[in-house]
């Protein structure tokens, strides 16, 4: 695998754009195969050369550094792209056929061999899932991507058998010219709309995981999804389609109804009673376990290992967490909730939350949903934190709800102690903030940890 992408870097004049955990992962990759090369990184942070002294040792190596580092990419024959770097200021981009990343050209050198995770919400569950399944299989997989492990990291655990897990982000699947041999498309919600020129890109950025598949892939896919849809109906794909679905039948697929998740692959099985026990709560993620089902029996998982890995998966950290009960209140932490759909399907899942906690960065994004869905909720109170947290503040009052406890603030603090105060005995707290959080955190990750200090302390 290291000959091939070694020739296809060989000739090239190359720069990698974004000198974060991705970009230097790429830098050690290609140093380790060509440490001669000649590479350039461009990157904002004039103090990249202080953080990284190592870099003032390569002789082969120049850079791109301040607030032109975006200038004259189109003189290099291959931009290497990072995930946090958009290129929507650019006047003119570079040629399509020069822009890749290291998502792209770990896919063209290991693409027969991953099962690719994307959507707005669920992906992190859905890829942690499936290595859950697959472990119980097998110990030869790996889990990289969005997740936090660039795929460059992992090389030396893949063989030619390996089961490759990997979590893919629109960042990363903007500029793929190569599909995971399995993929799956969870859902669709506006995310991510400071990153794009506009929501149609950053769809179409989702479904490249489908349009760079030949007819040999499959492709798993929300039936019930709107959006996915109306894009499958302009933007038609090769892979082999396995829908899953909520609400109805879903041929070469998976779908459930009151009792029973159903297969139709070879056959059609009722698969999976509801009833049975499982960690990962709430009926939104009955739509994860269908995908990660789909994926794993293409991927030739016994059923067994299916049924065992959904049994004990207990889910991810940040995701409807519980972090403990208080003074006779039961605190959750779903910091990963940035859209409004997230916190109306953990108000849901939990059923008795009597405090909400909204809010944060301020993206633009449309609210309305998660307005009419409080409007008639039973939840009693919600305390409001940032722009986005003022902003759903005023569209409830505007929408005429006045029977709710509102209380805004900035400091967290603040929140857990008026949260203390206000929530009845016996109830739940939820932070479930349906925004960003880079207001004042690095990211939700941060906001989730410092939250459950706060009530723990």
């Amino acid at each position: 695998m290291a000959f091939e992408i070694r020739s296809f870097l060989a000739s090239k004049k190359c720069i990698i754009v974004g000198c974060g955990r991705e970009g230097i992962s790429t830098y050690r990759f290609i140093r380790s195969i060509l440490p001669e090369l000649p590479l350039c990184i461009a990157d904002q942070d004039l103090q990249l050369l202080i953080k990284h002294p190592v870099f003032t040792k390569d002789q082969h190596l120049s850079f791109q550094l301040g607030d032109t580092y975006l200038d004259q990419l189109d003189s290099f024959d291959l931009i290497i792209k990072t995930p946090g770097v958009s290129l929507k200021t650019l006047q003119q981009l570079p040629a399509r056929e020069k822009i890749s990343s290291q998502t792209d050209l770990f896919l063209r050198m290991y693409g027969k061999q991953v099962i690719g995770i994307t959507g707005t919400k669920g992906k992190s569950t859905t890829s942690s899932l499936i290595r859950h399944i697959v472990l119980k299989h097998t110990d030869n997989t790996v889990l990289v991507g969005n997740i936090g492990v660039p795929p460059f990291d992992m090389l030396e655990q893949i063989n030619a058998d390996t089961i490759i897990v990997c979590e893919l982000s629109s960042h990363q699947l903007q500029y793929i010219t190569a599909a995971p041999h399995i993929s799956i498309l969870l859902n669709l919600y506006e995310e991510h709309l400071d990153h794009y020129n506009s929501y149609l890109e950053y769809q179409l950025s989702k479904l490249n995981i489908a349009l760079c598949q030949t007819t040999t892939d499959h492709f798993i896919y929300n039936l019930d999804d709107e959006r996915i849809a109306d894009l499958l109906k302009s933007h038609p794909t090769l892979g082999v389609k396995h829908p899953f679905s909520k609400l109805k039948p879903a041929l070469n697929g998976a779908w459930i109804d009151d009792k029973m998740m159903h297969l139709s692959l070879d056959i059609t099985l009722d698969f999976y009673p509801l009833a049975s026990p499982r960690k990962l709560l709430g009926s939104h993620n009955l739509l994860n376990i269908m995908a990660a089902t789909l994926a794993c029996k293409l991927s030739g998982i016994t059923d067994q290992a299916i049924l065992n890995g959904i049994a004990d998966f207990k889910g991810l950290e940040h995701w409807i967490e519980y972090v403990g009960c208080y003074h006779n209140i039961n605190y959750y932490n779903d910091s990963i909730s940035t859209i409004p759909q997230a916190a109306i399907a953990a108000v849901e899942t939990l059923k008795d939350v009597d405090t909400l906690i909204l809010g944060g960065f301020d993206r633009g994004i449309d609210y309305s949903i998660l307005v009419e869905y409080l409007r008639k909720a039973t939840l009693r109170n919600i305390i409001f934190v940032g722009a986005a947290g003022t902003r759903i503040h005023q569209l409830l009052v505007k929408a005429g709800v006045d029977n709710k406890f509102f209380f805004t603030t900035n400091d967290y603090k603040e929140v857990v102690a008026k949260a203390r105060e206000v929530t009845k005995p016996g109830a739940i707290c939820l932070l479930s903030p349906a925004a960003a959080s880079y207001d004042q955190f690095k990211n939700f990750e941060e906001r989730g940890n410092y939250f459950k200090e706060l009530v723990k302390a």
